[in-house]
């Protein structure tokens, strides 16, 4: 198709969100979403039609879901409440969404061992924390600034050696070198022991956008 026929399906821009449903925020699969917005009223006129919608999907734990239209595109956006305002993900059609199915049928049902499962649940508690986005950092924008500045001053650019990798590992002795790495006892500690008499168990209006990030 030519650049002038693609141009005849172009849809206007709007600066209205039209609502179509309400939803509970869990019935949305993260696989469906895209960007994040804030949305916040347009003028005094829908302040108040905007307050009311928000206080009301906030109190039920609902999102509103409708669509919207900027970039020449209609756009499926999910509304919920956030502070004062509310925040607006675009999601993405059905047939942008890849059926899982295609990727994970054909990986084998493994076995855990036991003794590997007890070392990888110890690192997973020993390197428990709390989420804190500002501890990351993109060290390929860094490294691209730092290239920059030695180009800027005429040094010499250079790839950097890459070390040799094995394609064989012992998964096993990667976990204690994990363990051994943050300073802790290789072996977790081992959990009670049952009587002899015991039983045994088994072990996610109108208003403006902004994009949010």
């Amino acid at each position: 198709m030519t650049r002038e026929e693609l141009e005849a399906v172009a849809i206007e821009s709007k600066r209205t969100i039209e609502i179509e449903q309400f939803v509970p925020k869990t019935q949305i699969d993260e696989l469906y979403i895209r960007d994040p917005y804030y949305i916040a009223p347009d003028g005094e006129v829908g302040q108040q039609a905007f307050a009311v919608i928000r206080e009301a999907i906030r109190k039920e734990g609902m999102v509103a879901v409708g669509k919207v239209v900027f970039t020449s595109r209609e756009h499926i956006i999910a509304l919920e409440a956030r502070a004062s305002g509310m925040l607006g993900m675009t999601l993405r059609y059905p047939y942008e969404v890849r059926k899982q199915a295609e990727y994970f049928d054909e990986i084998p049902d493994e076995k855990v061992p036991k003794d590997m499962l007890d070392l990888a649940l110890h690192i997973v508690e020993t390197k428990r924390g709390d989420f804190e986005p500002e501890k990351f950092e993109d060290q390929y924008e860094g490294a691209l600034r730092e290239l920059i500045e030695k180009k800027a001053k005429g040094e010499k650019i250079e790839r950097p050696k890459q070390p040799a990798r094995s394609n064989v590992v012992n998964l096993m002795d990667a976990l204690r070198a994990s363990v051994k790495a943050e300073g802790g006892s290789e072996r977790p500690k081992p959990a009670r022991q049952q009587t002899a008499r015991s039983s045994r168990k088994p072990a996610r209006g109108h208003g403006k956008h902004k994009k949010a990030s």
